[in-house]
């Protein structure tokens, strides 16, 4: 990874600290983004602290809406340079509905659209740098979720966890259309299920009850974050999956999603609703 330069979103805490710090161990330079300004300067700190000679930046945005996601690139377009690897990476579990100010709900602007319109309006750097790589982190949680395009951006209250679930399934069908899209050569693009893993998933924004039995689970039933970035940096770093696209991976090993997240015409569905409400070309 020496000579790379690895974007990585919700890279404050959790899985993405985790595979941040590893990809640096392996020589790569770090774009961190998060929305705690804290946070980041701890994530930094740590990072730098651990790996000598750790090159660490931060962008500072709130992924959940629209004009932050079209300000990063921007200015990521600007300032950054070449970027190889880009994690999408951020991403929540909200039990109550509420909307962005862009009209959609939480859950579905920080988990899917966010990866989306990055992606999307990072791909000329990507493109540049050649062999580049997105991965995007998805979930289990996807397995018996499909689509509601009557209500897609969930105003109409979707939440907890239906509206985990939908993301997540949204996650798998956009990797598998872009891959399509983008073809072979170039930039690959691949998803990933990390496990569940005891972070601060799940611990704000959401009712008391919701975080006790999270809680619970993470302390009784849950990986290590050490563990659930494993996959994440596989997928950014590893030979062997250097020409591999629009696959679905579980310990860093193909898997099969559910019959759902392989449905080539909601995958298209998704991408073409997704441009139109993100204002990009489909």
């Amino acid at each position: 990874m020496r000579g790379k330069t690895c974007l990585i979103t919700g890279a404050t805490s959790g899985i993405g600290l985790e595979a941040a710090e590893e990809l640096a161990r392996r020589g790569a330079s770090l774009i961190l983004v998060g929305r705690d300004e804290r946070r980041a300067d701890a994530a930094r700190r740590r990072i730098v602290g651990r790996v000598k000679g750790a090159e660490v930046a931060f962008r500072l945005a709130d992924l959940s809406r629209l004009a932050e996601l079209r300000r990063l690139a921007a200015d990521l377009l600007a300032t950054a340079g070449r970027i190889d690897v880009l994690i999408n990476n951020a991403g929540a579990f909200f039990d109550r509905h509420a909307l962005t100010e862009d009209g959609w709900e939480r859950t579905f602007a920080l988990n899917h659209m966010s990866y989306f319109v990055l992606a999307n309006l990072l791909l000329p750097r990507l493109q540049e740098a050649g062999a580049a790589r997105i991965v995007n982190v998805a979930s289990e949680a996807h397995r018996g979720a499909t689509p509601d395009f009557s209500d897609l951006t969930g105003r109409r209250g979707a939440k907890g966890w239906p509206a985990y679930r939908r993301s997540k399934l949204a996650n798998i069908l956009f990797t598998a259309e872009f891959a399509r899209r983008l073809g072979a050569g170039g930039v690959t693009v691949n998803c990933l299920h990390p496990g569940f893993v005891a972070t601060r998933f799940g611990d704000s924004g959401n009712g008391l009850a919701t975080r006790v039995l999270l809680g619970l689970a993470k302390r009784f039933i849950a990986i290590s974050p050490q563990e659930g970035a494993r996959t994440i940096v596989h997928l950014a770093s590893a030979p062997e999956v250097a020409t591999v696209s629009g696959r679905y991976f579980i310990k860093s090993r193909q898997a099969q999603p559910s019959p759902a997240a392989q449905d080539g015409a909601a995958a298209h569905r998704l991408w073409e609703e997704s441009a139109r409400l993100a204002g990009l070309s489909a």
